[in-house]
């Protein structure tokens, strides 16, 4: 399974509207079926082989197993509504219906994170599978189950399973998903039975692409190469926390910290210094010391780690980078409605299909025997939903950023590892992977006391660590070095539990107790109720590392001081509940002021443009004595304005242009609000000035091992103006220069030049001549003059000479693509499963997040995955969208219908009382006993 990049179809975007879809539908159809007839593997797909995987959604069908009949009523979207009488017949019946439209994507999930990708995808995915064996999520997962889960998550999960294995009882796999016709034509595959493990292990999957920091970690420790400690910290500056304010602010800090100060919980047991300040150093010198020892080899493996982390498929994000979310909450004091209002737009990879799958879970009556009434998002292969609303409560998530991760260059010796002077024997086990259309083979993980040796997947890697030089300050190095991973999802934990527990709960306290068991992945949850509360709490297992070691960088593993020393107890995690401001914002700024917490959840985080700017939103609506409604959450999610263009543009302006065609592109800029529409010019403009300063000012002082993970994209020929065939486009990461690392261009590196703007000769300015006429610079304002030529011309070369052309939707392209067949399966495949471009609005850092990377160019690589807004005041006024539609068949008319409202910022009803859900019932399915 190939890492989630975005790649051009040659298809317009999906219609939605049935008649229309249905109209599309056929005259594709025809199209494709007749080339694959002709020419794919020597046969052809027909029609009723594309319509045989289509879900049943009226009358009845008998399900052995349930207890009673259940209703699953559709509306025009496709969207189900489940009403049962058992909590067991709730969940089969979820699993019977998820798999109806999701299976082939819960079969790809399930082969990720049991590492047998290959068994489905042949040889290509060997490499893959090493590394998810190596991790072993499904042997975790088992573990969860089999010792942490609550006998009643069990049965639940049991009873998902049997629903999905009810779904798949006597169909082959064409019968199921179209990929599988496709599969059939190069192997035997078949589908397997579902099990409760399947489901738990996405859990691990969801926290691999929200684990933190390691990226980061990575990245300081191979700068040492080139750069000295200052150049580092100019890399990695300060949270700003007098300008983006943190998430808590009122009221908990001041209590916990006198707590902690009495002594009370785990005060004094490895609370971290706190300094939270990003730049990799340490107060008291011990993470300085541990970061020369053993530095060539360190260096060596983590550049050699790059290329391994680089091959991995994404799950819900870009392989890490990049990652982000909104959700705030806003109390009834600042509302129209007199009751809460509540935003989501978790920020993932675009995937086809969404990562979400919306539902509703409703018991005819709630009691002992069905607790459930809830709504919201769930993942296909998973029971419950993960956020959302039921009749009490609404909450949401965003990833909190906190530091779960460390990486350890080991000193190996023999069959075992140094520690504390002593050689300590591996864990090992034997892994096979069989491979489709190949001979199995087989590995050897091996585990030290921090957790699996990531380096042995990779044989440059191995040879590296035994080469590897190191100073004197390490031991002697034996048989090498290598890289171990401690991270907290490789320990069982209770999150399935927690999803459970926030489904049902009903007020502010169950809602505490329930996220307490959220272990893994670490998220911001903010909260609202019916009786017109807000909050928000940190819940997670987040670990306490030594005095002076701040998990910034990797760390000796040979010595027992940089061990974890503990995790901090859930009752000191910061939370705030109806502070007297009103409103909440989350969006991946610092959980905690440095100056009020004991402890260090991270030195990374997100740098809080976006939070920022939400608030200020907020503040613009109620200062007056405004009040919100639930189209201005909306519109605010919708925000496209540029905060680094705010900063830019007025120095860019000043600067003298004499080349007529570059002072045209400059004009662009005079007047512009920075706002970033798909339709704007100046929004084109300024962002390849911004990537082109970027470029210049970092590009070619960074380490050439610094490069970036997962950012290939299928860009636009030159001088063309609509949707460009596959086969006209190139591979962006290609005309890269490879010795050449390039920052990404998120909002860390905001505050890197905002911090050097005043530093007008700073190093960081000076840059070489380029090609042809570009000039050498000496200062900050030649090389923004440089920049500013530099980017006229490379968007001559893209959009054409003619500016009144320019857009910045022509560059800022959203593909979907099928994350399978459809990245690198036949030319023909790919065009039945994949859809685009859409021409969006918004960018980087931005509220309206359509994430782009200033090193691989400007095409969308992560969205606002969906949107949400729920009315506490009355719930089916609420609203809510997902990135493309319920089914994950390629010619159902619900494939892509609200991808269209999506990009437009559009919200569909979102019903939830019976009575409006009847109102707009479409379809409805009985299952019988």
């Amino acid at each position: 399974m190939p890492p989630n990049t975005t790649a051009s179809s040659g298809q317009k975007p999906g219609k939605s509207g049935r008649k229309k879809g249905r109209k599309a539908r056929l005259i594709v159809l025809v199209l494709v079926l007749a080339i694959i007839g002709g020419v794919a593997y020597g046969a052809y797909w027909s029609i009723s082989t594309v319509r045989a995987s289509f879900p049943q959604t009226k009358g009845s069908i008998t399900l052995e197993g349930l207890s009673g009949p259940v209703d699953v009523k559709r509306d025009g979207y496709g969207i189900p509504q489940i009403y049962a009488a058992s909590d067991e017949d709730l969940f089969m019946a979820q699993g019977y219906v998820q798999a109806q439209d999701r299976f082939y994507e819960m079969d790809v999930r399930r082969h990720m994170t049991s590492g047998r990708l290959s068994e489905m995808f042949g040889k290509s995915q060997v490499d893959t599978d090493e590394f998810l064996r190596t991790l072993g999520w499904d042997r975790v997962a088992k573990k969860e189950y089999d010792t942490k889960l609550s006998a009643s998550t069990k049965k639940y999960l049991q009873a998902y399973a049997k629903g999905v294995n009810a779904y798949l009882q006597g169909k082959d796999g064409e019968e199921i998903s179209l990929e599988y016709a496709a599969l059939g034509f190069v192997n035997d595959y078949k589908p397997e039975q579902w099990t409760p493990v399947d489901s738990v292990a996405w859990l691990k999957a969801m926290a691999w692409d929200l684990r933190g920091n390691m990226d980061d970690e990575i990245d300081r420790a191979l700068l040492t190469s080139r750069l000295g400690p200052k150049q580092i910290e100019d890399l990695y500056p300060g949270y700003p926390y007098s300008r983006n304010k943190a998430i808590v602010q009122e009221g908990q800090y001041d209590e916990l910290t006198k707590t902690f100060e009495q002594g009370s919980g785990t005060s004094g047991t490895g609370a971290g210094t706190g300094t939270g300040t990003g730049t990799g150093t340490s107060t008291s010198g011990t993470t300085g010391t541990a970061s020369t020892s053993g530095t060539t080899a360190l260096q060596s493996q983590l550049s050699g780690l790059y290329g391994v982390l680089e091959d991995l498929p994404a799950a819900v994000g870009v392989n890490g980078n990049g990652i982000g979310s909104n959700s705030w909450v806003v109390g009834g004091s600042h509302t129209i409605t007199g009751k809460p209002l509540l935003a989501n737009d978790p920020h993932l990879s675009a995937s086809l299909p969404s990562v979400w799958y919306q539902m509703g879970l409703h018991c005819r009556t709630v009691s002992s025997k069905c607790q459930y009434d809830v709504s919201g998002y769930t993942f296909a292969g998973m029971p419950g939903v993960v956020i959302g609303h039921n009749q009490d409560i609404s909450w949401g998530m965003t990833n909190s950023g906190v530091d779960v991760t460390d990486l350890y260059l080991e000193k190996l010796s023999g069959n075992g590892y140094l520690y504390d002077d002593k050689v300590k024997p591996f864990t090992t086990r034997e892994e096979t992977i069989e491979v489709a259309g190949g001979e199995p083979k087989t590995i050897v993980v091996r585990e030290t006391n921090n957790g699996p040796l990531l380096s042995d997947r990779d044989d440059e890697l191995v040879k590296v660590g035994k080469k590897a030089t190191v100073d004197t300050a390490a031991p002697d190095r034996g048989d090498g070095y290598g890289i171990s991973l401690r991270w907290t999802a490789l320990d069982p934990g209770t999150s399935m539990d927690a999803v459970f527990a926030m489904d049902k709960a009903t007020n502010w306290s169950d809602f505490r107790a329930a996220a307490a068991l959220f272990d893994v992945p670490s998220q911001n949850l903010v909260y609202a109720d019916t009786d017109d509360h807000i909050g928000y709490t940190l819940p997670g297992k987040i670990p306490t590392r030594a005095q002076g070691v701040d998990g910034s960088i990797p760390q000796p593993g040979w010595d027992s001081k940089y061990q974890w020393t503990g995790y901090i107890p859930q009752d000191q995690l910061p939370y705030e509940y109806d502070p007297a401001r009103g409103y909440i914002v989350t969006a991946n700024q610092a959980v905690i002021d440095k100056d009020k917490y004991p402890y260090t959840l991270t030195t990374d985080w997100g740098y809080g443009a976006r939070s920022q700017r939400i608030t200020d939103l907020i503040k613009s609506k109620i200062d007056d004595g405004g009040k919100i409604s639930t189209d201005d959450m909306r519109q605010m999610q919708l925000d496209n304005s540029s905060e680094i263009a705010k900063l830019l543009v007025p120095k860019l302006l000043k600067i003298d242009i004499e080349d007529k065609d570059v002072r045209e592109a400059q004009k662009l800029l005079e007047g512009w609000d920075y706002t970033q529409d798909a339709d704007s010019a100046a929004a084109a403009y300024f962002n390849s000035v911004w990537r082109n300063i970027l470029k210049l000012a970092f590009g070619n002082k960074l380490p050439k091992e610094l490069r970036v993970k997962g950012q290939c994209l299928w860009v636009e020929p030159v001088n063309t103006t609509g949707p460009a065939d596959e086969t006209e486009n190139v591979r962006e990461c290609g005309q890269r220069d490879a010795d050449q690392a390039q920052p990404d261009g998120g909002d860390r590196w905001f505050e890197v030049v905002r911090n050097l703007m005043e530093d007008e000769k700073s190093d960081w300015w000076k840059t070489p001549a380029g090609v042809g006429d570009r000039p050498e610079a000496e200062n900050r304002d030649q090389l923004f003059k440089r920049a500013m030529i530099d980017a006229r011309w490379e968007l001559t070369a893209k959009l054409g000479k003619d500016i009144d052309t320019w857009s910045w939707g022509r560059l800022h392209r959203l593909f979907l693509k099928n994350q399978t067949l459809g990245t690198e399966g036949p030319g023909i495949v790919r065009y039945a499963l994949n859809r685009g471009p859409w021409k969006l609005s918004g960018g980087e850092a931005t509220v309206n997040a359509t994430g782009w990377n200033a090193a691989g160019g400007y095409g969308v690589i992560w969205v606002p995955s969906m949107r949400m807004v729920v009315n506490l005041g009355d719930l089916d006024k609420s609203r809510w969208i997902n990135l493309t539609g319920a089914s994950g068949h390629a010619y159902s008319a619900h494939y892509t219908d609200q991808t269209g409202k999506w990009a437009k910022g559009e919200l569909l009803d979102w019903s939830f009382s019976k009575d409006a859900v009847d109102k707009n019932t479409s379809d409805t399915l009985v299952l019988k006993p």
